[in-house]
């Protein structure tokens, strides 16, 4: 069963988040886990600084086991 790793970006300031946007699959919790750190430092940095500071946008991500996903490859 493939890991889906998901990534949900919040502003503290408005109390608000956007909706969880999947980014892809893995083979473990383990390479998710990684790749949702990379991504998260990624998209933090592509917003920058200034724009990250005005807002306080955090990154949250979550790995889990996409039983569709498995289902997709078996048929």
């Amino acid at each position: 069963m493939k890991v889906a790793l998901v990534m949900i970006m919040c502003s503290q300031i408005a109390g608000e988040c956007m909706k969880p946007h999947l980014l892809n699959h893995h083979d473990t919790i383990y390479d998710c886990l990684i790749a949702g750190y990379e991504e998260a430092k990624k998209k933090t940095e592509e917003l920058g600084r200034k724009e990250v500071s005005k807002h306080e946008i955090i990154i949250k991500f979550k790995c889990y086991y996409d039983e569709n996903e498995s289902t997709k490859r078996m048929a």
